[in-house]
């Protein structure tokens, strides 16, 4: 056990990770896709698994939700695992008008309201960037499976917007400004991971999937039995993790 929040052996996580939000999306995509599948931890009933996909060790593994919770298993991961490579699959909420629900949002980079970016003592504003080299793969990747995808800045948040105390006074004041300076969508996480792969020198990707529409209050997948609606997100990420 190499952490407190990680029952998993060194050598029972392979050196590229897939991390969803959800832990029951890790479970999912394991027992799915991959060969011999192996719940190497669960503690916290945060899951992580590692078998093989087209003959390549892969790991899966929730990060819960919000900067704080994956900043710390993206940490771990990265510090004490040797991970190289991260790939985020998660779900966002649409800050601009043209998104449709199910289209994949690959984060070029990620601006933040959260303090994160304190702990690194820097004098100034620190924009955390995706790993090009796995940009591209994601991008040649849904080209090639014809999948409705965008490059660009997502905003990452320590609020739910839904639940959002300003939110609630002044109704879409918490993420109108951050629309208006192009961020795609809205996560909780992407920030955190970037920045933890930039301190660390590590690869990090952020694939997100556009659930909800924070421009047309209608426009959303549905709620019940979501995880089957973002194959897509699953499709690219395992395709790039494939070539790792």
């Amino acid at each position: 056990m190499a952490t407190p929040h990680n029952a998993a052996d060194i050598n029972q996580i392979a050196k590229t990770v897939l991390l969803p939000g959800d832990s029951q999306r890790a479970k999912y995509i394991a027992e799915k896709y991959f060969e011999n599948p192996e719940l190497v931890s669960d503690v916290r009933n945060v899951l992580a698994y590692t078998g093989t996909y087209k003959g390549k060790p892969i790991t899966i593994m929730g990060s819960g939700m919000g900067a704080a919770s994956a900043g710390l298993y993206s940490y771990e991961l990265y510090h004490f695992y040797n991970v190289e490579n991260i790939i985020r699959i998660g779900t966002a909420g649409g800050l601009q008008p043209n998104l449709e629900p199910g289209d994949l949002v690959f984060a070029l980079t990620a601006s933040t309201d959260s303090a994160y970016g304190n702990q690194y003592a820097l004098k100034g504003t620190f924009s955390p960037a995706v790993s090009y080299h796995l940009l591209e793969k994601a991008v040649a990747s849904a080209k090639n499976h014809n999948i409705s995808h965008h490059v660009g800045t997502v905003f990452s948040s320590d609020y739910f917007s839904d639940y959002n105390a300003l939110n609630q006074i002044t109704q879409e004041s918490a993420w109108k400004p951050w629309a208006k300076m192009g961020c795609l969508v809205q996560d909780m996480e992407t920030y955190a991971l970037y920045s933890n792969a930039a301190w660390l020198s590590k690869n990090a990707l952020s694939i997100l999937t556009h659930t909800d529409s924070c421009v047309h209050e209608h426009k959303h997948l549905p709620y019940e039995n979501r995880i089957p609606l973002l194959e897509n997100m699953f499709t690219v990420a395992l395709d790039v993790a494939s070539q790792l």
